[in-house]
């Protein structure tokens, strides 16, 4: 969404948190290629780079499903919905392919069922409740808001507690993995897709100048008037939601042809809880998610060799220099206690229905859809729904609409 302000002073450059922002994405990439590898060290520089757009196009899933369903502005969900179609585009010809530069590459690709329904459930609710999605709750922690990093913390416990019940969920009806690609075939695939995203875009529209013409309320926290010269607006922001739209999709472009696989977030909130809870002295190796495959590895192995953890950090310092450069670090704030309440509900909800959706707002919903994955329409519809839910159980938490 997308509104004009009466021009401000734009705030000075916080130097300090800009300064270590920047530190820790440069000593952080030399400590990952050291121990790791170069392209360890890419991914995490990458994540710092998507942690900046994030920031400076504001652009959060949370907050655009918000303002259309209480405001009927639908700028927001058209945003997103550009960037899941760009990707869509990108990713077609190089899934088709299986490799690049003699890499594999996979989609983001998960069983359709029961698990999908429920999570994406609960993850849409948890969201409006914790006050971010998955990418939402890492940029604002990375922008210095501290009611997320309670969100985050309590998400971390709701994924390990996931993993813990996953094995049950998976026992429930399923149709097992299904791509697009092998229904329609590549373009197919693209071109129903495309399709369906266009309509999803013209609906918002026609449902925002049926609602007022797009002229509702204005919103509690109005985005920045986007002034100034094109080179001083990519650093120090804001972005209109057209950037952040490219920026994202040529971020999980990018992701795909390093890592071989599209863009992630929430595996890693469930390794970094399993690690924390191997160091009490919980035998998780023992848990059936943990116990084999790619989980038992990251379990074993350095937290900097999964990417989806150094992409994660990335993020944050990325979304750090971001406030600091745009002058807005937030400040500490007293936090009312049903706020809290509602970020710890919320952050276990997002972190166990992450769990058993097969991924976030960006893993399941974002990297799915570009995938031709039909989980990711599936996780759209259900997280919508919850998130409807959750928009009308704010008030009760002392949480603002508007």
């Amino acid at each position: 969404m997308t509104l004009a302000v009466t021009a401000a002073p734009r705030p000075v450059i916080d130097r300090p948190w800009l300064l270590i922002a920047t530190a820790g994405l440069a000593l952080g990439a030399a400590a990952i290629a050291v121990q790791v590898d170069a392209r360890q060290a890419a991914l995490f520089l990458l994540g710092g780079v998507l942690g900046l757009a994030l920031y400076h196009a504001a652009f959060g899933f949370t907050g655009g499903w918000r303002v259309f369903v209480v405001e009927r502005r639908g700028a927001g969900i058209r945003g997103q919905l550009l960037a899941i179609g760009l990707a869509l585009l990108a990713f077609a010809p190089i899934l088709a392919a299986g490799t690049v530069f003699g890499q594999p590459v996979v989609g983001a690709v998960a069983p359709v069922g029961v698990s999908v329904i429920l999570g994406a459930f609960l993850f849409g609710l948890g969201m409006q409740l914790g006050g971010g999605c998955g990418s939402g709750t890492l940029f604002t922690v990375g922008a210095g808001h501290g009611r997320m990093l309670i969100t985050l913390g309590f998400f971390i416990v709701g994924a390990v507690v996931g993993t813990a019940h996953l094995p049950f969920w998976l026992t429930l009806p399923s149709l097992g993995p299904v791509a697009l690609a092998g229904l329609f075939g590549t373009w197919g695939a693209v071109a129903v897709q495309g399709a369906v995203l266009a309509a999803l875009a013209w609906g918002t529209w026609v449902w925002e100048r049926r609602h007022g013409n797009g002229h509702g309320p204005a919103p509690a926290a109005p985005r920045p008037q986007v002034t100034g010269p094109p080179g001083q607006r990519l650093l120090r922001g804001p972005w209109p939601l057209v950037w952040g739209a490219v920026a994202l999709a040529a971020g999980n472009l990018a992701t795909l042809l390093i890592a071989g696989h599209p863009w992630s977030i929430t595996f890693a909130f469930g390794l970094w809880g399993a690690k924390i809870a191997q160091g009490i002295g919980i035998d998780i190796a023992a848990w059936p998610f943990w116990a084999a495959g790619y989980p038992a590895r990251a379990l074993a192995a350095s937290v900097l060799s999964d990417v989806t953890s150094v992409m994660n950090f990335g993020l944050i310092l990325g979304a750090l220099a971001a406030a600091g450069l745009a002058g807005r670090v937030a400040p500490a704030a007293p936090l009312p206690w049903r706020s809290v309440a509602a970020a710890v509900l919320g952050g276990l909800l997002m972190g166990y229905g992450a769990r058993l959706a097969f991924g976030c707002n960006i893993g399941a919903l974002f990297s799915g859809i570009a995938s031709g994955s039909l989980h990711g329409w599936l996780w759209l519809l259900a997280a919508f729904v919850g998130s409807y839910l959750g928009i009308r159980l704010r008030p009760a938490f002392g949480l603002a609409n508007l």
